[in-house]
C-alpha cells in the first residue's frame, strides 16, 4: 500500500503566489501517485486572508479531489500550521508536513523530505547545510538575524539544530499525535515550539540540505518579527520552568498592554 502524505500550505493573503505553488505541487505529487509511489494531499489554510486567495484556491479545489482548504478569519503562521496538523491528524495519512506558500521550497525538494524520514520521526530542510542549493540568498540583515536567533535557541533551548526555521518540515503521523495538546505558540517561533515537544518526546529528528529561493515578496516583518521569536523564545523557556507561573500571569493582561501577541 502506499504511503500517504498530507502537505500542509498556511496562506495568508498570498494571491500573487498561491497559484503557481499549487500548481507545481500538484504536477509533482500527482507525477508520483500516478506511479504509485506517493500518494498525496494538499491542505491549504487561509489564516486572516482579505484579498483573493480563497477564491484562487476554491478553483483548484473543483479541478483537483487532492486539495482541501481550512479558513479561518484569525492569522498567525503558526496558527495555521497547528490547525492544519489537527486537520490532518483526522485523516488517512502516514506523514504529515508543512511547507510556505512562496515556493521558496520546491516540490522535489520537500520530496526529499519524505525520502529521508524511513528510520527518523521528522525531517526538516537544512538551507544552511553546505550542499544545499541556494537559488536567491538571503539579504545580508536576515542572513545575520538568522544565525544570531539559532544561537539563542541552541543557548536557552539546548535545541542543538542549524535551521529551525526554514518552511519545509515533515513528520510521521504518530510523533505528531504525541504532541499536539502542547503546542501553543502561534506565531512566528511556531517552529521552535514544535520542535522543543518533538525532542522532549524523544522523537529523532533530522536536518537535509534542501533546494531553497529567498522571495523578495517575503512577508517578513524585520522591525516586529524578531521581538516576535525571542520574546516567543523566552515564553517557551518560561512554560518549561518553574517560572511558568509568569506565562499564566501574562496571558491574562489586557491585550493592549502586552508587549506582543503571541
Amino acid at each position: 500500500m502506499m504511503k500517504k502524505v498530507s502537505i500542509i500550505i498556511p496562506a495568508h493573503n498570498e494571491e500573487k503566489r498561491i497559484k503557481k505553488t499549487l500548481e507545481e505541487y500538484i504536477i509533482y505529487f500527482k507525477n508520483l501517485k500516478k506511479k504509485k509511489i506517493l500518494d498525496f494531499e494538499i491542505i491549504v489554510v487561509l489564516n486572516a486572508c482579505s484579498d483573493n486567495t480563497l477564491l484562487i484556491t476554491k478553483k483548484f479545489k473543483k479541478k483537483f479531489k487532492e486539495i482541501k482548504i481550512l479558513d479561518f478569519e484569525i492569522g498567525g503562521k503558526g496558527f495555521a500550521i497547528i490547525k492544519g496538523f489537527k486537520d490532518a491528524l483526522k485523516r488517512k495519512n502516514n506523514l504529515i508536513g508543512f511547507v510556505d506558500a512562496d515556493m521558496a521550497t520546491p516540490p522535489e525538494a520537500f520530496y526529499d523530505l519524505v525520502k529521508n524520514i524511513n528510520n527518523y520521526d521528522g525531517v526538516i530542510a537544512n538551507r544552511w547545510d553546505k550542499r544545499s542549493i541556494i537559488k536567491t540568498p538571503q539579504t545580508t540583515l536576515r542572513k545575520i538575524m538568522s544565525r544570531v536567533f539559532n544561537f539563542l535557541v541552541k543557548w536557552v533551548l539546548f535545541l542543538n539544530y542549524s535551521d529551525t526555521q526554514c518552511g519545509a518540515k515533515i513528520f510521521k503521523k504518530k510523533a505528531l499525535g504525541k504532541i499536539i495538546v502542547n503546542l501553543s505558540i502561534t506565531k512566528w517561533a511556531f517552529d521552535i515550539d514544535l520542535l522543543y515537544n518533538l525532542e522532549k518526546k524523544g522523537f529523532k529528528i533530522k536536518e537535509i540540505p534542501t533546494i531553497w529561493e529567498d522571495k523578495i515578496e517575503s512577508k517578513l516583518n524585520l522591525t516586529k518579527v524578531p521581538l516576535q521569536m525571542f520574546l516567543g523564545l523566552i515564553r517557551l523557556r518560561l512554560v518549561n520552568s518553574p517560572f511558568s507561573f509568569i506565562v499564566r500571569i501574562y496571558n491574562k493582561l489586557p491585550e493592549k498592554i502586552k508587549v506582543h501577541n503571541i
